[in-house]
């Protein structure tokens, strides 16, 4: 690939030829039409760390392999350059990049809970609060007779239990908001 403009969105200016070849146009044409970045020509290396193939009488270097990703995650590849120091027994040098790692969790695996919401604004009136705190008391001290040798889940299975009955008996559950669907008769009837 060359260094014309008219390839600016696709490729970089970090590139080792003046003007494409018949490969390099094809390969901006393919990247082009699939929405594509050619990111191998994006980031400033010494020539050395450029071409990935050299010839056999050491006097020709050439970039044959280039790394390209769709437009949208073009920002996860940090750095691509040619490894030199990896004797493959071979002209040809590994290409390595750099790549960041974005995991998504879906919503619905962070706000995994039983569907129970306890009505915490209770916790605001002096009788509920009272109430509260006796039951939490009564409920630890029938806890107090545990053996260490008892398994740790089940240890906090039980805890876990009666704050749960405790917060239900005292505080009551909060009503879920229903949401109003998007997708009504009034939708259909387009």
């Amino acid at each position: 690939m060359g260094r014309e403009n008219i390839f600016k969105p696709t490729v970089g200016n970090e590139r080792l030829r003046q003007v494409s070849n018949d490969n390099g146009v094809r390969i901006v044409n393919f990247a082009t039409s699939k929405s594509l970045v050619i990111k191998s020509t994006m980031f400033p290396h010494r020539n050395i760390h450029k071409y990935i193939w050299t010839s056999p009488d050491g006097k020709t270097h050439n970039r044959i392999d280039h790394i390209l990703i769709d437009r949208r995650w073009h920002l996860s590849i940090l750095d691509v350059q040619s490894f030199r120091g990896a004797d493959c027994d071979t002209d040809y040098y590994l290409v390595v990049a750099k790549v960041r790692e974005r995991l998504a969790v879906s919503k619905q695996a962070t706000h995994m809970f039983d569907g129970v919401r306890f009505n915490l604004r209770k916790l605001n009136e002096l009788e509920v609060r009272k109430q509260y705190h006796i039951e939490i008391t009564n409920r630890f001290a029938a806890l107090g007779n545990l053996s260490d040798e008892e398994d740790i889940n089940r240890a906090w299975e039980n805890i876990k239990g009666n704050i749960k009955t405790s917060a239900k008996k005292s505080l009551g559950l909060q009503e879920l908001k229903q949401h109003k669907p998007w997708f009504d008769d009034e939708c259909l009837d387009f």
